[in-house]
């Protein structure tokens, strides 16, 4: 037997005629670093027409690649509902990779068009020659587009463009399976890899943030994603937002504690999303300024392991409430959020969302019990979990249909995941597995420490050893750390080597870089202190 339901598809076009049409009063609000720009649902839809029309004027008629280089602004999520409702694909290009990688991602995406932020045409001049399928750049902003010529692409001005297309545009019956928009990785192994989403897993994405088990928006909210809108679609905010009817306010290129807590004092975002690096930066601040924070009621925190002394801190000096959130690229990316009335359920990384399923897999892939005690790799599928990667046929990170994450921790009855470390970043001591995250947060929680990064290092005796990286504000010696994490990890898993440095480096998307942190160790360029 059939249903008497029709087969109406998914897709983001849709999803903007609903913000458009039902919540055309909402808002998307842009900072400027010195005021605000501010336009309706409505005039976003307008102007997401305008673009459609301006990109068929330039060639863009089938399911081309239309790149961006942009900040989180109102001309960014315009382009997020522009090109994938007119039949191409968004791909949004992380600025902070490395030249090469970007030009490597350009190239294997067979980018045709990119749009580019004003403040960015310096960093994508040089690498724009490099960029050898592209066309087109738009530019939004005033810039000097000068330095832009030697790569011999036709240049255009945004608003120009724009302001030369018709308001209206035929929107095309797409088929909900269709690519969308697509990320790539951070490639902190090897060339990134490409991830595509459809209008299908990303309209399902965009319900499952909206659900109270994840971030609960509704048209009552203003969402804040200070996440990057290049880095696995800012966690879904943006389309969920639209979903929801909910505002959005985008901090652009301003992305320092002193910025944030202006917006959120002024334009009382209800919801907002950053990785934790960003959380402790604003704590900072807003401690040594009183910032007014009290407009937050849900941040969720993802990105890399949230320590719980930042979460405690956040929540009772400033009534702020963080939730771990965690998920990939490939999993677009929400999977997991971590709601509940105890520590002990919010320091893991969260409960399985509906529509994602997760299972562990040990040596020789052999399955193991979800009961919260078992350690193994996270395995995950779902209708927003890629099952494979663009033009790339290597299948060893896909098992039996289940993503591979790379990801060591547990599972429980409840659906929870605890995550102990990276396959790559665990610290094998022994004959026993020490988890450098476990460390980090234990360690995150001494008021003197900003940030500490653990790595292994060889050892004679034991064959790895773990090497505490450790950023401080304030005095804390080797012997006072040590005592503090007495108690809160095993004895033997304490660290004996100890490096202070001025900043632990960073990847593309804000994690730590540990892979830079190792190659530092073994260059000597650490001064390891024993203890």
């Amino acid at each position: 037997m059939r249903s008497t339901m029709p087969d109406f598809p998914l897709t983001i076009t849709s999803i903007m005629r609903h913000a458009a049409g039902v919540f055309g009063d909402r808002e998307v609000v842009t900072y400027t670093g010195d005021g605000y720009r501010r336009l309706s649902y409505h005039q976003l839809a307008r102007e997401a027409a305008r673009l459609a029309g301006a990109l068929r004027g330039l060639g863009v008629d089938a399911d081309q690649r239309v790149a961006t280089f942009c900040w989180n602004t109102t001309e960014h999520l315009t382009a997020y509902l522009a090109v994938p409702s007119m039949g191409a694909v968004l791909h949004t290009l992380n600025i902070r990779l490395f030249p090469e990688q970007i030009a490597y991602i350009a190239c294997h995406a067979e980018d045709d068009v990119v749009i580019v932020d004003a403040s960015l045409v310096p960093l994508l001049a040089p690498i724009l020659p490099e960029m050898k399928t592209v066309r087109h750049v738009i530019v939004a902003g005033e810039a000097d587009t000068a330095p832009l010529a030697p790569a011999g692409k036709d240049v255009h001005d945004y608003r120009t463009l724009l302001d030369g297309a018709p308001d209206g545009f035929e929107w095309p019956e797409l088929d909900e399976r269709a690519a969308a928009s697509m990320c790539y990785t951070s490639g902190t192994t090897g060339n990134p890899k490409g991830v595509v989403y459809s209008h299908r897993s990303t309209y399902l994405h965009s319900m499952s943030v909206c659900t109270a088990n994840a971030m609960g928006l509704s048209a009552d909210d203003r969402v804040l994603p200070v996440v990057p809108m290049f880095h696995a679609n800012a966690w879904g905010l943006p389309y969920a937002a639209l979903m929801a009817g909910a505002s959005l306010t985008m901090p652009g290129r301003f992305l320092q504690a002193e910025h944030l807590a202006r917006i959120i004092a002024e334009e009382r975002p209800t919801v907002a999303g950053a990785v934790p690096t960003i959380w402790g930066d604003l704590l900072r601040h807003a401690r040594r300024h009183g910032s007014d924070l009290s407009s937050l009621r849900l941040v969720p925190c993802g990105g890399s392991a949230v320590p719980e002394s930042l979460m405690r801190a956040l929540e009772t000096e400033f009534g702020v409430r963080v939730v771990q959130a965690w998920g990939m690229t490939e999993t677009s990316p929400l999977a997991t959020v971590a709601h509940g009335d105890s520590w002990d359920l919010r320091v893991t990384q969260g409960r399985l969302l509906a529509g994602v399923e997760g299972r562990l897999a040990g040596i020789g892939d052999a399955l193991l019990p979800s009961d919260g005690v078992a350690v193994g790799e996270l395995e995950v599928r779902g209708p927003w979990v890629t099952a494979s990667y663009h033009r790339d046929e290597d299948g060893s990170r896909f098992h039996d249909g289940w993503l591979r994450t790379g990801d060591v921790g547990r599972l429980d009855p409840r659906g929870y995941v605890t995550l102990t470390d990276r396959a790559k970043d665990v610290i094998k001591s022994g004959g026993e597995w020490i988890s450098s995250v476990e460390l980090e947060n234990a360690l995150m929680g001494h008021p003197a420490v900003v940030e500490a990064a653990v790595i292994g290092v060889p050892d004679e005796r034991w064959g790895e050893r773990p090497l505490a990286c450790v950023v401080l504000d304030g005095d804390a010696g080797v012997g006072e750390l040590r005592e503090f994490l007495s108690g809160k990890v095993a004895r033997w898993q304490v660290p004996e080597r100890w490096a202070f440095v001025e900043a632990v480096p960073k990847t593309s998307v804000g994690k730590f870089a540990k892979r830079a942190l190792r190659e530092m160790h073994a260059r000597g360029e650490l001064t390891v202190v024993e203890g």
